[in-house]
């Protein structure tokens, strides 16, 4: 992330303002300055990264100085006003440039953008000490306002868009800013329009041509301006998205208006390959001046306009549930990698799993657990699905591997030699070192290879390739064993039994619960027990809660069972006292 210096100098470069010709504009202001304050110097200095460079002078014929013991630096540095009364007096400045050609008096006030970076000073300067009155500061603001309004004047500082003409959202911001001043509290509707869904982007560009996306923009533009309401303003956003800021009226008008939005969009599409392509989305975000700001009217907006592709008319209202649905999302993904370094957030349970002929443990299966420190505990439901879509899902596994190996080792010391159950992505199979790397752990913390057992889903078996094949089979034939997670869920086609180097199936708890209540169920369990058998495959029933389903699933030849009539998942230390006193 670039720090502020160098954003404060990008926004500097991009004005285009260093070593350019003197302008009337600004003379004028520093003219203004001197005479107000009745003293021979006034500047207008902007701060590059080495020196001050006057774009404006009054009493002055250099046009730079060097920017090291600069008053005007630490201006930018402050991003406040800066009053010397006696440059001699100094220890900063007695000695600097400016104290050296005769300056004793120097008051300057910052050049803000509206994005927080200080270009500069507008500035004052005297051969004589002085003081400065609380007029004489606010004036001096007010000079630098000037200078800053001028910038943007000038330079647009960004506030059109050069594909439509439309205003863009730096306008926008400004917009609401003056808005909220002149209306605090007023109601307003911001209607985002998405004119192609964004990954459909490259399909448009590539079967209609890179420049049919810009000519549909500058059309969109067009028509959006010439069936603009009064009192509403349009502005260009990004490429193909749009904002409308409409005047305060009831949900149902915003809404109404919408659909005509997104209806009169969706006629400008070409042909029907362009009809095809082109799905416009209007989301419509109520808010109130002032109390959100630019960035937030715009996210919700947004958010309003994604949820709308998902509606069948493409418009839809700002939903504050949704919204915090997706947030939360976001924070946990946001939050998750540095619980991944945390000592206290991450920890493992384990559930124990017992023979249904003995009834002894003989495993258990490692379950992650996450106590975030500000939401509490999180449901592995609600984050593992989440972290499995990203980079995230191979540090997850490392450290479950890692943690589950360290406590299997810890167990074995204490004479406990169960064998741990850990799940495993479909992304660890990609690893093309997952079970050399796996291997060398359970070597290094001196465990065989009976240790673990891995678990994974049948989709996350079925939809990998050769390399996941590989590594299955090395693992497989280093007498690491594998087991299907949650069976009977993910593939019609059992084909897939025959190839896989799996030993364990584990029958999903939605075929367990009620067992013993459907006898649909008991007769799909019990197929899957003796072709499970048949295969050579051991059958392990998950979500076992009552005895009669235990008792049931014995009775059809079920090798070992998981479930809270046994025992829920459990800490370390409480799974110990569980295996001492048994079930």
């Amino acid at each position: 992330m670039m720090s502020y210096e160098q954003q404060r100098l990008l926004a500097l470069k991009q004005l285009n303002l260093l070593d350019t010709p003197p302008s009337e504009s600004f003379d004028r202001i520093t003219r203004m300055a001197s005479q107000l304050f009745n003293l021979p110097i006034a500047a207008v200095s902007l701060t590059d990264h080495d020196r001050q460079w006057f774009k404006s002078r009054v009493g002055v014929d250099h046009c730079e100085i060097p920017r090291l013991k600069a008053c005007c630096g630490e201006v930018a540095d402050l991003s406040d006003m800066l009053v010397v009364n006696d440059l001699l007096e100094s220890d900063v400045y007695r000695e600097s440039v400016l104290a050296e050609s005769g300056i004793r008096f120097y008051a300057g006030a910052p050049l803000l953008t509206r994005d927080g970076f200080t270009l500069g000073a507008m500035c004052v300067l005297g051969n004589e000490p002085r003081q400065i009155s609380d007029q004489e500061r606010a004036a001096l603001r007010d000079l630098a306002s000037m200078v800053m309004a001028q910038i943007e004047m000038q330079h647009a500082f960004g506030r059109i868009d050069p594909l439509t003409g439309l205003p863009n959202r730096s306008q926008f911001a400004e917009d609401l800013e003056d808005l909220a001043r002149d209306e605090p509290g007023g109601d307003r509707f911001a209607l985002f329009t998405d004119l192609i869904d964004l990954a459909q982007i490259t399909a448009v560009q590539r079967t209609l041509g890179p420049t049919f996306v810009d000519t549909l923009a500058r059309s969109a533009a067009l028509h959006l301006q010439l069936s603009l309401p009064g009192g509403a303003r349009i502005y260009s956003v990004s490429p193909c998205q749009f904002v409308h800021l409409l005047p305060s009226s009831d949900e149902h008008a915003a809404l109404a208006f919408a659909s005509r939005v997104r209806e009169g969009l969706a006629g400008l599409a070409p042909d029907e390959t362009a009809a095809m392509l082109i799905r416009p989305a209007v989301g419509v975000a109520p808010f109130r001046l002032g109390e959100a700001n630019a960035e937030s009217v715009l996210r919700i907006a947004h958010g309003a306009c994604q949820d709308a592709r998902q509606d069948e008319t493409g418009v839809g209202l700002y939903s504050s549930e949704l919204d915090a649905c997706h947030r939360r999302r976001f924070t946990l993904l946001r939050d998750f990698r540095a619980a991944l370094a945390s000592p206290s957030q991450l920890r493992l349970d384990y559930q124990p799993r017992v023979a249904m002929a003995t009834g002894a443990c003989v495993g258990v299966e490692a379950l992650i657990r996450w106590e975030h420190p500000a939401l509490g505990a999180i449901s592995p439901a609600e984050f593992i699905p989440l972290v499995e879509q990203t980079q995230l899902a191979r540090p997850l596994t490392a450290w479950v591997i890692r943690a589950a190996l360290e406590q299997a080792a810890t167990w074995r010391r204490s004479g406990i030699g169960l064998c741990i159950s850990i799940n495993i992505t479909a992304a660890n199979l990609e690893e093309e070192d997952f079970a050399v790397r796996l291997l060398g752990a359970l070597d290094e913390h001196g465990l065989p290879v009976t240790a673990i057992e891995l678990e994974l889903t049948e989709s996350a078996l079925i939809s990998n390739g050769p390399l996941a094949r590989r590594q299955l089979g090395l693992l497989a034939a280093a007498g690491v064993r594998a087991a299907i997670d949650d069976f009977g869920t993910g593939y019609s086609s059992l084909s897939y039994l025959q190839e896989i180097a799996a030993q364990v199936v584990k029958i999903d708890r939605s075929f367990i619960m009620r067992l013993s209540e459907q006898a649909r169920s008991q007769t799909l369990v019990r197929s899957m027990v003796t072709m499970a058998h048949d295969l050579g495959y051991s059958v392990v029933a998950e979500g076992v809660e009552t005895q009669a389903v235990y008792d049931l699933l014995r009775s059809l030849g079920c090798d070992e069972a998981q479930g809270y009539l046994m025992s829920p998942p459990l800490r370390a230390h409480l799974f110990e006292d569980w295996l001492a006193t048994g079930w």
